[in-house]
């Protein structure tokens, strides 16, 4: 079964379209459709890329934003416009450092009672409850993360909206997109 861009939009983060639309041309339009909807949304936009979010009162972590870049595919000989949904690039290094250094520290803690048992040493009993202790600390961020996502859910609806608006119609009909 194939799968439309509008249907990509919706069910994955990120997504590609191909269009016979001009990337300068195409630049002027989303900066016109941004423009006319400077109520609801706020940007910045160069000609490769643009990085879009919901305008709101307060600054959450869990801040959406789709970020749209415009490059041009010499296979199918048209303007190729790729986008990613996500929170902001700080926010998601944040959260991988986490994940990260927390699954090091479950790792090692991990090792070391396993080795301690092996070699039938007493020296590291604290090692198992220090890395049942990381692994609490990974789920919590996993948590934290998806809590994020949920409080985010409207703006995200927002920004999928947007995109289609914005873009959908400028899809060549003779490519398809696929992932």
């Amino acid at each position: 079964m194939e799968q439309s861009t509008f249907d990509q939009i919706r069910t994955r983060p990120r997504f590609k379209l191909y269009t016979v639309v001009e990337k300068s041309d195409y630049t002027v339009h989303l900066r016109d459709f941004l423009k006319a909807h400077e109520s609801e949304f706020e940007g910045n936009i160069n000609r490769e890329t643009a990085l879009i979010n919901v305008k709101s009162k307060y600054y959450e972590y869990w801040k959406p934003y789709v970020a749209l870049r415009t490059e041009f595919d010499q296979e199918e000989n048209s303007t190729c416009i790729r986008g990613v949904f996500g929170p902001s690039s700080a926010v998601w290094t944040f959260f991988m450092f986490l994940f990260f250094f927390l699954g090091i520290g479950w790792m090692l803690c991990i090792t070391l009672f396993y080795v301690a048992k092996q070699i039938k040493h007493d020296g590291f009993g604290w090692a198992f409850p220090t890395s049942m202790i990381f692994l609490g600390l990974i789920f919590l961020v996993y948590i934290a993360g998806r809590i994020g996502r949920k409080k985010g859910k409207e703006e995200m609806e927002k920004l999928r909206n947007f995109v289609v608006e914005s873009t959908l119609h400028l899809e060549s009909k003779s490519t398809t997109s696929e992932l």
